[in-house]
């Protein structure tokens, strides 16, 4: 194939970036500040015969654009980008490898494997200085011009934040197995979109689902190599196109209707996105896109040797947030999600990397500035892993208002806490049920800052936490290095699955105070998908390569226990719903509201007794309660006062309840001791209520409450 053969492009415009059909023609546009010269490249409709490379006739502010009349949707294209192949100089140009266009809204197939790929012969003496000729065009998946979104009629459920409870879901790992989605449909949007799932969801509580990475994706070669995939998704290289493989019919369109059918049962949807690395990898990794179009200013290279790649996120390479135009690429990416398929907020992994410039973490750096100003993104659910794997990287609290934190301080504290190996934590879990304000009560945020889970796709499973003590990770053939090693968890006397009936009574214990902790505590609240049907991973603390079904979730329960455990999710849920005083959209005082008599929250010691200084110093104390006033905040509706008793010990005692000054009387709403149910009567004030071992325990002032 010559280029030119065939048709001439017009010159055309340099924006939008990527290919816009305008009902006559698609113009092309590819951002490239060093290329010498871009050939658009067309395939046939199966995408296996190149037939036309035309040159982009025109350059403008460092954008190649051409426009091809008489073409549309439907058409398939990528780009051969020309210049110097000299990695010590950081330039990286193979016109022999057919490179995805950045803003492509939709590949033609998924991503497989092959040796042409890359643009180095492997196995030389210093493998990526030698240039590779072979054609990857056939192994490289073809962008597809589509024609304008046409955004459905669909209004965002625009949930509260102090009503969110998010459900943080694998696309294809949570439909894959179930009965109900017709076999075509699971494990894609379509599935998503299923009555039964969005009916399972509804019934649950959900409002908010949060989906773990559904851009197009790269496998790492090493698990091709031993048969393995990358299941959770984190290594994009395309940044606008969904992974073909979640589109049951091959359309984008399918996952605009799975969010309209969402959202219609009152449910959001959140996307975890990746913009901190892209899956090309370190400098031997392959050239599909970025790493052709313009290695040096899509990539922060190593300074004084610009072969190598910064690597702050541990996944080969960091994206160039600081240049203008791979910020503008992020941006754009962002408002198309929301904008043509009006997803309702974004989960940023590793976010710390994307505050990173040449000065260091800097959260009034480009990225997070640009996000936090723009008149459609600021007003969306922003959610942020505060971390990365760079110097000085956890960035817990520090981030800007507006944004909502992954608190895995809160994470670490009530495993730590349950577990009961530990005394002296009373102070630092009191800390972490009141919305972590030691980390967030700065520059006027709320406790809505805190994203609290016990677990999430990254560690145990729920089942697994009470199950194993030891990672079991031998399938992911690392020999069992991977994950980590500091897992808080208790396997309640019994490492793995196990038929004692006393073992699996604690185990479903330990469970459900995990979960009671986790919707009792101010903040949001993420559960995982599956913890509540029992899913287990086999001790498999890091899934990320499991395609099967470690990594599927298992829709049939297997024991009775697991019916009655999913009963009290919903239970727990429900509480946390009906209860305005669980979900405040303030941070606590400590002091009386006005015309109130008691604080708005009093932290008890089991003698019925407000806490006291060496209550809280205390490095034995495994015990904790604390009295909700109830009265109203400005913005929220009054309550019932409430009265939370938490006990970690494995001995159970008596917790005297306060005296009439903070209520007459209290009637039990959850009692972990009891799988949940209410079956005690009302208890007087002033009476010891008997609190068992590792349990939780939530009572609501009978017939009203104290003044």
């Amino acid at each position: 194939m010559t280029a030119d053969a065939g048709r001439r492009l017009r010159p055309g415009r340099p924006a939008p970036l990527g290919a816009t059909w305008d009902g006559r023609g698609v113009n092309f546009a590819l951002f490239t500040e060093h290329a010498e010269r871009v050939e658009l490249c067309l395939f046939s409709a199966d995408g296996r015969t190149e037939t036309e490379r035309l040159v982009l006739p025109e350059y403008t502010d460092r954008v190649w654009h051409g426009y091809l009349a008489d073409s549309g949707p439907g058409l398939l294209y990528g780009y051969r980008v020309h210049g110097p192949y000299d990695p010590a100089r950081g330039l990286r140009f193979n016109r022999h490898k057919l490179l995805v266009d950045p803003y492509a809204r939709r590949l033609s197939s998924t991503l497989a494997w092959h040796p042409s790929q890359f643009a180095y012969r492997a196995g030389s003496r210093e493998e990526d200085l030698a240039f590779d000729d072979r054609d990857s065009a056939p192994h490289v998946p073809k962008a597809v011009v589509l024609a304008a979104a046409e955004r459905a009629e669909d209004t965002r459920p625009k949930v509260s934040w102090s009503d969110t409870v998010v459900y943080e879901a694998h696309l294809r790992g949570l439909t894959i197995r179930h009965p109900e989605v017709p076999a075509a449909q699971r494990g894609t949007f379509a599935g998503l979109g299923h009555p039964a799932v969005i009916r399972h969801l509804v019934g649950l509580g959900i409002t908010t689902v949060e989906l773990l990475p559904v851009f197009a994706f790269a496998h790492e070669r090493h698990l091709i190599e031993r048969g393995l995939t990358n299941y959770w998704g984190y290594n994009p290289f395309a940044f606008f196109a969904p992974e073909p493989r979640y589109l049951a019919g091959g359309e984008p369109a399918e996952m605009a209707e799975a969010v309209r059918r969402l959202h219609e049962a009152g449910i959001e949807v959140v996307l975890d996105v990746v913009f901190n690395h892209s899956g090309e990898s370190d400098r031997l990794g392959p050239t599909l896109t970025l790493r052709g179009i313009d290695n040096p200013s899509y990539y922060r290279l190593a300074p004084g040797d610009p072969r190598e790649y910064l690597n702050e996120a541990g996944c080969g390479n960091t994206l160039n947030l600081a240049h203008p135009r791979v910020l503008q690429m992020a941006m754009d990416s962002l408002r198309y999600w929301a904008e043509a398929m009006n997803v309702d907020g974004f989960r940023f992994d590793l976010a710390t990397t994307l505050a990173r410039t040449p000065r260091g973490v800097e959260m009034a750096g480009p990225f997070l500035s640009a996000l936090m100003q723009d008149p459609v993104l600021s007003r969306l659910k922003l959610i942020v892993e505060p971390w990365d794997l760079g110097e000085d990287g956890y960035r817990l609290g520090e981030f800007p208002p507006g944004t909502t934190e992954w608190n895995d301080s809160f994470r670490d504290t009530v495993r730590s806490f349950w577990r009961g190996r530990d005394g002296g934590l009373v102070g630092e879990l009191a800390s972490r049920l009141t919305g972590s304000s030691d980390f967030f009560r700065r520059a006027g945020r709320r406790p809505r800052a805190s994203l609290n889970f016990v677990t999430a796709h990254d560690g145990f499973t729920l089942e697994d936490l009470v199950s194993y003590e030891r990672k079991r990770n031998e399938a992911n053939h690392e020999g069992n290095r991977d994950g980590t090693e500091r897992n808080l968890s208790f396997n309640c006397g019994v490492e793995g699955p196990s038929n004692d009936p006393a073992v699996r009574a604690l185990r479903a214990r330990q469970k459900r105070n995990l979960i009671a902790t986790l919707l009792l505590a101010q903040g949001v609240p993420m559960l995982v998908a599956g913890d509540e049907l029992g899913h287990t991973q086999r001790g498999n603390n890091n899934a990320y390569c499991q395609d099967n079904e470690i990594g599927w979730i298992d829709w049939e329960p297997r024991r009775e226990e697991d019916r009655a455990w999913l009963d009290f999710v919903r239970a727990a849920v429900a509480l946390r719903r009906s209860h305005p005083a669980l979900r405040r959209t303030r941070f606590f005082d400590g002091r009386p509201r006005p015309g109130r008599a008691l604080k708005d929250i009093t932290w008890l010691a089991p003698e019925g007794r407000e806490m006291s200084a060496e209550d809280w110093r205390s490095p034995n104390g495994q015990a904790l309660g604390f009295h909700l006033d109830g009265s109203p905040e400005d913005d929220g509706g009054p309550d019932r006062p409430l009265i939370v008793l938490l006990n970690a010990a494995p001995a159970g005692l008596s917790f005297r309840l306060p005296g009439p000054a903070y209520g007459a009387a209290w009637t039990p709403l959850l009692d972990t001791a009891r799988a949940g149910a209410a079956d005690a009567g009302p208890v007087p004030a002033g009476s010891d209520y008997p609190l068992a071992e590792r349990s939780l325990v939530l009572l609501a002032a009978a017939g009203g409450g104290a003044a």
